[in-house]
């Protein structure tokens, strides 16, 4: 069985000294990995600060993982590559444009991309962390319908593309997603650098936990994820245990089928006070359902995002407790099968 990972995300500031404080409390809370963002705000304005903390989280013995914090756009960031390349824009089947979001399939986004790959490396970064990827469908329109795109769906089924989601609109999008995945993860393999994924729940978003296993199939993917976020469910309690534990092992039930790592997510952002427990719960249920890489967003509640945890204090401190648990069920498990072990010679 793989070691235990605890990670959180952090993306809370760029101020050296106040990063290394951080680090050193999120050691406190007993974590082991720091995800960091590498947004394209961070390499035009800041790329040697972003090596003085990856550098420093190394140092610490934390693992470092690094996101492409809206590259591509949102969820996340605005695209900022959009300035430079505005005919990169997604479009609606109806037309509408995607103000702040690239398409996948421009040639010049996947060179950028792999640009700013190079830029990781030169910093310090091996595990790239490609965050939420996903392509907008609603009921009489989907992305993306730019003219690049078109073309490619009347080459791949031989007819134009509908302005209403089809079928064939929902494998366009998952082949979209993943197409470019197996070019940009191909790069950093070749470069020495492993690649995971993290995928949101539900439908037509391009690629979600129902759809994976599309994930799995890319050979330079190493390790594929997901988000069980439960708040908007408006779930608490066992119901949260519940929750995350029977998605967590659709998750790695899809990993293990491919032979790949796997990364769970637990909601420690947006909080409802009176709710910070939910986290340790949430926790429980994905070390249970057999997760052994388990990460939280993010550091101290999200406190610097509009999507804050109520009481960011709270509910940082039951993310430090979720993580004690962790550590002492995985004590607990490694010693009973030591005990196990030691049966025949009594």
């Amino acid at each position: 069985m793989e070691p235990l990972k605890l990670g959180v995300a952090y993306h809370s500031n760029r101020l050296f000294s106040r990063v290394e404080e951080d680090l050193k409390d999120i050691v406190a809370h007993h974590f082991n990995t720091v995800v960091h963002m590498f947004s394209h705000n961070d390499w035009d304005r800041c790329p040697s600060v972003m090596k003085d903390i990856f550098q420093a989280t190394q140092e610490l013995g934390l693992e470092l993982w690094v996101d492409n914090w809206g590259l591509g756009g949102t969820p996340g960031d605005k695209s900022h590559f959009l300035c430079y390349h505005p005919e990169a824009h997604q479009y609606y089947s109806d037309g509408t444009m995607r103000p702040v979001n690239v398409c996948l399939n421009n040639e010049a986004f996947i060179a950028w991309t792999k640009e700013w790959i190079d830029k990781v490396y030169e910093s310090g970064g091996r595990k790239i962390f490609w965050d939420e990827p996903c392509l907008s469908a609603k009921e009489d329109r989907f992305s993306c319908a730019c003219p690049r795109c078109k073309a490619l769906f009347k080459e791949r089924y031989g007819r134009e593309m509908p302005v209403k989601p089809d079928a064939d609109c929902y494998a366009f999008q998952e082949w979209s997603i993943v197409h470019y995945f197996e070019q940009v993860t191909a790069y950093s393999h070749a470069r020495g650098m492993e690649n995971y994924v993290c995928v949101m729940l539900g439908g037509h978003i391009g690629i979600s936990l129902d759809n994976i296993d599309a994930m799995g199939k890319i050979p330079t993917m190493d390790n594929i994820g997901s988000d069980p976020y439960w708040i908007h469910k408006k779930l608490t309690g066992p119901d949260v245990y519940r929750y995350v534990y029977e998605k967590t092992h659709k998750n790695l039930a899809v990993s293990s089928a491919y032979g790949k790592g796997h990364n769970i997510w637990i909601q420690g952002y947006n909080n409802p006070a009176g709710c910070e427990e939910d986290i340790v719960y949430a926790a429980a249920g994905a070390y249970d359902a057999g997760a052994r890489n388990i990460l939280v967003w993010g550091y101290r509640g999200c406190e610097g995002n509009e999507y804050r945890s109520k009481k960011p204090e709270f509910a940082w401190r039951a993310a430090g407790d979720a993580m004690a648990l962790l550590l002492q069920k995985e004590r607990e498990r490694v010693i009973a099968e030591a005990r196990a072990g030691m049966e025949s010679l009594k």
